[in-house]
Protein backbone atom coordinates (compact mmCIF):
# COMPACT_ATOMS: atom_id res chain seq x y z
CA UNK A 1 0.00 0.00 0.00
CA UNK A 2 2.74 2.47 0.57
CA UNK A 3 4.49 1.93 -2.54
CA UNK A 4 0.65 2.45 -3.98
CA UNK A 5 0.74 5.40 -3.05
CA UNK A 6 4.48 6.71 -3.55
CA UNK A 7 3.63 5.49 -7.22
CA UNK A 8 -0.10 7.19 -7.10
CA UNK A 9 1.93 10.98 -7.16
CA UNK A 10 3.20 9.70 -10.86
CA UNK A 11 3.71 11.31 -13.10
CA UNK A 12 2.53 8.64 -15.28
CA UNK A 13 1.89 10.78 -19.11
CA UNK A 14 -1.64 10.39 -19.96
CA UNK A 15 -3.24 9.01 -16.65
CA UNK A 16 -4.66 12.05 -14.81
CA UNK A 17 -6.95 9.12 -12.94
CA UNK A 18 -7.71 8.95 -9.51
CA UNK A 19 -7.42 5.18 -8.33
CA UNK A 20 -9.89 3.45 -5.94
CA UNK A 21 -8.94 0.62 -3.49
CA UNK A 22 -11.09 -2.00 -3.13
CA UNK A 23 -9.94 -4.92 -0.46
CA UNK A 24 -10.35 -8.31 -2.21
CA UNK A 25 -9.92 -10.12 1.14
CA UNK A 26 -7.18 -11.09 3.42
CA UNK A 27 -6.41 -7.40 4.09
CA UNK A 28 -5.00 -7.44 0.44
CA UNK A 29 -5.72 -4.26 -1.97
CA UNK A 30 -6.61 -4.19 -5.04
CA UNK A 31 -6.22 -0.80 -7.12
CA UNK A 32 -8.50 0.39 -9.97
CA UNK A 33 -10.08 2.80 -11.99
CA UNK A 34 -13.41 4.07 -12.25
CA UNK A 35 -14.21 6.91 -14.45
CA UNK A 36 -16.74 8.32 -16.49
CA UNK A 37 -21.05 7.28 -16.53
CA UNK A 38 -22.85 4.81 -18.48
CA UNK A 39 -22.87 1.48 -19.28
CA UNK A 40 -19.66 -0.33 -17.97
CA UNK A 41 -16.66 -1.23 -20.22
CA UNK A 42 -14.76 -3.43 -17.87
CA UNK A 43 -10.75 -3.24 -19.04
CA UNK A 44 -8.73 -5.62 -17.93
CA UNK A 45 -4.88 -5.76 -18.48
CA UNK A 46 -1.94 -8.43 -18.70
CA UNK A 47 1.59 -9.31 -17.93
CA UNK A 48 3.32 -7.43 -17.36
CA UNK A 49 1.34 -4.33 -17.99
CA UNK A 50 -0.74 -2.71 -15.59
CA UNK A 51 -3.68 -0.19 -16.00
CA UNK A 52 -1.81 2.25 -17.39
CA UNK A 53 -2.11 0.14 -20.91
CA UNK A 54 -5.74 1.36 -21.11
CA UNK A 55 -5.31 4.47 -20.23
CA UNK A 56 -5.96 6.42 -23.88
CA UNK A 57 -8.95 4.55 -23.97
CA UNK A 58 -10.41 5.51 -20.68
CA UNK A 59 -9.49 9.18 -22.08
CA UNK A 60 -11.25 8.36 -25.21
CA UNK A 61 -14.66 6.69 -23.51
CA UNK A 62 -15.45 8.02 -19.88
CA UNK A 63 -17.81 11.30 -21.23
CA UNK A 64 -20.12 8.19 -22.29
CA UNK A 65 -19.03 5.35 -20.51
CA UNK A 66 -18.34 3.77 -16.98
CA UNK A 67 -14.42 2.72 -17.70
CA UNK A 68 -13.52 -0.01 -15.13
CA UNK A 69 -10.06 -0.70 -15.14
CA UNK A 70 -8.61 -2.76 -12.35
CA UNK A 71 -4.37 -3.35 -11.68
CA UNK A 72 -4.60 -7.44 -10.82
CA UNK A 73 -3.11 -8.45 -7.29
CA UNK A 74 1.09 -8.04 -7.48
CA UNK A 75 0.52 -5.66 -10.34
CA UNK A 76 0.64 -1.66 -10.93
CA UNK A 77 -0.62 0.01 -8.06
CA UNK A 78 -2.34 -2.93 -6.26
CA UNK A 79 -0.69 -4.88 -3.56
CA UNK A 80 1.89 -7.20 -4.08
CA UNK A 81 1.93 -10.02 -1.56
CA UNK A 82 4.44 -12.98 -1.27
CA UNK A 83 3.60 -16.44 -1.84
CA UNK A 84 2.44 -16.54 2.13
CA UNK A 85 -0.45 -14.57 1.32
CA UNK A 86 -1.84 -14.94 -2.25
CA UNK A 87 -2.01 -17.78 -4.40
CA UNK A 88 -0.85 -16.31 -8.17
CA UNK A 89 -3.14 -18.10 -10.32
CA UNK A 90 -5.94 -17.56 -13.03
CA UNK A 91 -8.48 -18.77 -10.51
CA UNK A 92 -7.56 -15.96 -7.99
CA UNK A 93 -7.47 -13.62 -10.44
CA UNK A 94 -10.92 -14.41 -11.63
CA UNK A 95 -11.94 -14.75 -8.13
CA UNK A 96 -11.05 -10.85 -7.41
CA UNK A 97 -12.44 -9.62 -10.34
CA UNK A 98 -15.51 -11.50 -9.54
CA UNK A 99 -15.19 -10.15 -6.19
CA UNK A 100 -14.73 -6.28 -7.05
CA UNK A 101 -17.06 -6.53 -10.30
CA UNK A 102 -19.88 -7.85 -7.57
CA UNK A 103 -19.43 -5.15 -5.21
CA UNK A 104 -19.29 -2.28 -7.73
CA UNK A 105 -22.79 -3.44 -9.08
CA UNK A 106 -22.24 -2.51 -12.71
CA UNK A 107 -25.84 -4.59 -14.19
CA UNK A 108 -26.10 -6.74 -16.55
CA UNK A 109 -25.32 -4.70 -19.63
CA UNK A 110 -21.17 -4.79 -19.20
CA UNK A 111 -18.35 -4.98 -22.33
CA UNK A 112 -15.31 -6.49 -21.61
CA UNK A 113 -12.27 -5.13 -22.90
CA UNK A 114 -9.09 -7.58 -22.72
CA UNK A 115 -5.51 -7.97 -23.43
CA UNK A 116 -3.16 -10.52 -22.98
CA UNK A 117 -4.22 -12.43 -19.69
CA UNK A 118 -6.60 -10.32 -19.63
CA UNK A 119 -8.56 -12.76 -22.15
CA UNK A 120 -8.31 -15.22 -19.80
CA UNK A 121 -9.37 -13.82 -16.60
CA UNK A 122 -11.89 -11.92 -18.38
CA UNK A 123 -13.52 -15.00 -20.51
CA UNK A 124 -12.96 -16.82 -17.18
CA UNK A 125 -15.28 -14.51 -15.23
CA UNK A 126 -17.91 -14.72 -17.96
CA UNK A 127 -18.07 -18.57 -18.15
CA UNK A 128 -20.70 -17.64 -14.46
CA UNK A 129 -21.81 -14.20 -15.96
CA UNK A 130 -22.53 -15.17 -19.89
CA UNK A 131 -25.76 -13.30 -19.63
CA UNK A 132 -24.14 -9.88 -18.22
CA UNK A 133 -21.73 -9.36 -21.04
CA UNK A 134 -23.03 -8.05 -24.09
CA UNK A 135 -19.90 -6.45 -26.02
CA UNK A 136 -16.82 -7.35 -26.45
CA UNK A 137 -13.37 -5.85 -27.02
CA UNK A 138 -10.48 -8.00 -28.04
CA UNK A 139 -7.13 -6.94 -28.42
CA UNK A 140 -3.83 -9.58 -28.70
CA UNK A 141 -4.96 -12.11 -26.10
CA UNK A 142 -6.09 -15.57 -25.59
CA UNK A 143 -8.85 -17.71 -24.09
CA UNK A 144 -8.21 -21.06 -24.98
CA UNK A 145 -4.44 -23.38 -24.87
CA UNK A 146 -1.47 -22.52 -26.92
CA UNK A 147 -2.25 -23.84 -31.02
CA UNK A 148 -0.90 -26.89 -31.40
CA UNK A 149 0.58 -24.89 -34.69
CA UNK A 150 2.34 -22.42 -32.50
CA UNK A 151 5.42 -23.07 -30.25
CA UNK A 152 5.78 -21.45 -26.88
CA UNK A 153 8.67 -18.72 -27.36
CA UNK A 154 11.53 -19.20 -26.04
CA UNK A 155 11.35 -16.13 -24.06
CA UNK A 156 8.34 -17.59 -21.80
CA UNK A 157 9.76 -21.05 -22.21
CA UNK A 158 13.03 -19.53 -20.31
CA UNK A 159 10.78 -17.76 -17.28
CA UNK A 160 8.33 -20.37 -17.12
CA UNK A 161 10.44 -23.57 -16.59
CA UNK A 162 14.14 -21.95 -15.46
CA UNK A 163 15.62 -20.87 -12.70
CA UNK A 164 17.82 -18.23 -15.16
CA UNK A 165 14.46 -17.11 -15.92
CA UNK A 166 13.62 -16.50 -12.30
CA UNK A 167 16.83 -14.33 -11.90
CA UNK A 168 16.23 -12.08 -15.36
CA UNK A 169 12.22 -11.36 -14.48
CA UNK A 170 12.95 -10.97 -10.51
CA UNK A 171 16.44 -9.79 -10.37
CA UNK A 172 16.35 -7.46 -13.27
CA UNK A 173 13.27 -6.96 -14.04
CA UNK A 174 13.49 -8.21 -17.65
CA UNK A 175 10.21 -9.61 -18.76
CA UNK A 176 8.40 -5.72 -17.76
CA UNK A 177 11.21 -4.42 -19.20
CA UNK A 178 11.69 -6.49 -22.08
CA UNK A 179 8.02 -5.91 -23.01
CA UNK A 180 8.53 -1.86 -23.49
CA UNK A 181 10.87 -2.62 -26.33
CA UNK A 182 9.71 -5.55 -27.66
CA UNK A 183 5.85 -5.19 -27.31
CA UNK A 184 5.82 -2.05 -29.98
CA UNK A 185 6.71 -1.18 -32.99
CA UNK A 186 6.73 2.59 -32.67
CA UNK A 187 9.02 3.33 -29.39
CA UNK A 188 7.59 4.49 -26.67
CA UNK A 189 8.97 7.44 -24.97
CA UNK A 190 11.03 7.48 -22.14
CA UNK A 191 8.71 8.49 -20.02
CA UNK A 192 6.47 6.07 -20.76
CA UNK A 193 8.74 3.28 -20.64
CA UNK A 194 9.23 4.60 -17.20
CA UNK A 195 5.06 4.64 -16.52
CA UNK A 196 4.98 0.60 -17.69
CA UNK A 197 8.11 -0.33 -15.25
CA UNK A 198 7.66 1.71 -12.38
CA UNK A 199 5.62 -0.85 -10.14
CA UNK A 200 8.18 -3.02 -10.40
CA UNK A 201 10.85 -1.79 -8.60
CA UNK A 202 12.61 -4.75 -6.63
CA UNK A 203 12.51 -8.05 -6.23
CA UNK A 204 9.75 -8.93 -4.33
CA UNK A 205 7.33 -6.45 -6.41
CA UNK A 206 7.91 -8.24 -9.36
CA UNK A 207 6.46 -11.47 -8.09
CA UNK A 208 3.53 -10.93 -10.43
CA UNK A 209 5.68 -10.86 -13.52
CA UNK A 210 7.19 -14.35 -12.66
CA UNK A 211 3.83 -16.05 -11.39
CA UNK A 212 2.05 -15.28 -14.72
CA UNK A 213 4.75 -16.66 -16.43
CA UNK A 214 4.49 -19.46 -14.23
CA UNK A 215 1.19 -19.99 -14.49
CA UNK A 216 0.82 -20.15 -18.33
CA UNK A 217 -1.26 -23.54 -18.93
CA UNK A 218 0.08 -26.30 -21.62
CA UNK A 219 -1.34 -29.37 -20.40
CA UNK A 220 -3.90 -30.63 -18.21
CA UNK A 221 -1.31 -31.09 -16.01
CA UNK A 222 -1.02 -27.42 -14.93
CA UNK A 223 -3.42 -25.64 -12.40
CA UNK A 224 -4.78 -23.20 -14.74
CA UNK A 225 -5.39 -25.23 -17.65
CA UNK A 226 -9.46 -26.47 -16.20
CA UNK A 227 -10.56 -23.13 -16.64
CA UNK A 228 -8.99 -22.50 -19.66
CA UNK A 229 -10.40 -25.44 -21.33
CA UNK A 230 -13.47 -24.49 -20.10
CA UNK A 231 -13.03 -21.05 -21.29
CA UNK A 232 -11.94 -22.39 -24.87
CA UNK A 233 -15.27 -24.35 -25.45
CA UNK A 234 -17.27 -21.75 -24.08
CA UNK A 235 -15.93 -19.16 -26.20
CA UNK A 236 -17.92 -19.77 -29.40
CA UNK A 237 -21.13 -18.94 -27.54
CA UNK A 238 -20.41 -15.60 -27.66
CA UNK A 239 -20.66 -15.28 -31.56
CA UNK A 240 -24.12 -13.52 -31.01
CA UNK A 241 -23.08 -10.59 -29.85
CA UNK A 242 -21.28 -7.06 -30.68
CA UNK A 243 -17.45 -7.96 -30.98
CA UNK A 244 -14.35 -5.96 -32.12
CA UNK A 245 -10.99 -7.41 -32.51
CA UNK A 246 -8.28 -5.04 -32.82
CA UNK A 247 -4.48 -6.74 -33.66
CA UNK A 248 -0.98 -6.01 -33.89
CA UNK A 249 0.26 -9.02 -35.92
CA UNK A 250 3.90 -8.45 -34.79
CA UNK A 251 3.23 -9.97 -31.68
CA UNK A 252 5.83 -12.94 -31.18
CA UNK A 253 3.11 -14.27 -28.75
CA UNK A 254 0.00 -13.45 -29.76
CA UNK A 255 0.37 -13.67 -32.99
CA UNK A 256 -1.70 -14.47 -36.15
CA UNK A 257 -2.50 -18.28 -35.03
CA UNK A 258 -4.23 -16.66 -31.63
CA UNK A 259 -6.41 -14.38 -33.85
CA UNK A 260 -7.19 -16.99 -36.34
CA UNK A 261 -8.85 -18.63 -33.01
CA UNK A 262 -10.73 -15.69 -32.27
CA UNK A 263 -11.72 -14.77 -35.91
CA UNK A 264 -12.92 -18.83 -36.00
CA UNK A 265 -14.89 -18.33 -33.09
CA UNK A 266 -16.27 -14.60 -33.31
CA UNK A 267 -16.88 -14.58 -37.48
CA UNK A 268 -18.87 -11.54 -37.10
CA UNK A 269 -16.73 -9.46 -35.40
CA UNK A 270 -15.36 -6.14 -36.37
CA UNK A 271 -11.65 -6.53 -37.27
CA UNK A 272 -9.13 -4.13 -37.17
CA UNK A 273 -5.70 -5.99 -38.23
CA UNK A 274 -2.39 -3.91 -38.43
CA UNK A 275 0.94 -5.69 -39.89
CA UNK A 276 2.82 -2.91 -37.88
CA UNK A 277 2.06 -2.78 -34.80
CA UNK A 278 2.99 -4.99 -31.79
CA UNK A 279 1.76 -7.10 -28.47
CA UNK A 280 0.89 -3.51 -27.21
CA UNK A 281 -1.45 -2.46 -29.83
CA UNK A 282 -2.90 -0.19 -28.09
CA UNK A 283 0.20 1.90 -27.76
CA UNK A 284 1.20 1.51 -31.47
CA UNK A 285 -2.11 2.36 -32.87
CA UNK A 286 -4.43 4.16 -30.11
CA UNK A 287 -4.64 7.10 -32.82
CA UNK A 288 -6.37 4.52 -35.10
CA UNK A 289 -8.27 2.14 -32.15
CA UNK A 290 -9.65 4.18 -29.47
CA UNK A 291 -11.88 6.05 -31.96
CA UNK A 292 -12.47 2.91 -33.98
CA UNK A 293 -13.50 1.22 -30.79
CA UNK A 294 -15.78 4.28 -29.76
CA UNK A 295 -17.31 4.00 -32.83
CA UNK A 296 -17.72 -0.18 -32.24
CA UNK A 297 -20.01 0.96 -29.04
CA UNK A 298 -21.77 3.92 -30.10
CA UNK A 299 -22.54 2.31 -33.22
CA UNK A 300 -23.85 -1.26 -31.03
CA UNK A 301 -26.17 0.49 -28.33
CA UNK A 302 -26.68 -1.00 -25.21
Amino acid sequence: AEQARVLAKGPFPDYPFNPQRFNRGGGIEMSYLDEGQGDPVVMLHGNPSWSYYWRKLVLGLRDKYRCIVPDHIGMGLSDKPQDDKYLYTLQSRVLDLDRLLDTLKLGDNITLAVHDWGGMIGFGWALKHSARVKRLVILNTASFPLPAAKPLPWQLKLGRDSRLGVGLIRGFNAFAGGATKQGVMTPMSSAVQKAYVAPYDSWANRISTLRFVQDIPLGAGDRAWPLLDKAAKALPAFADRPAFIGWGLRDFVFDKHFLDGFTAALPQAEQRIFGDAGHYVLEDKADVLVPAIRHFLDANPL
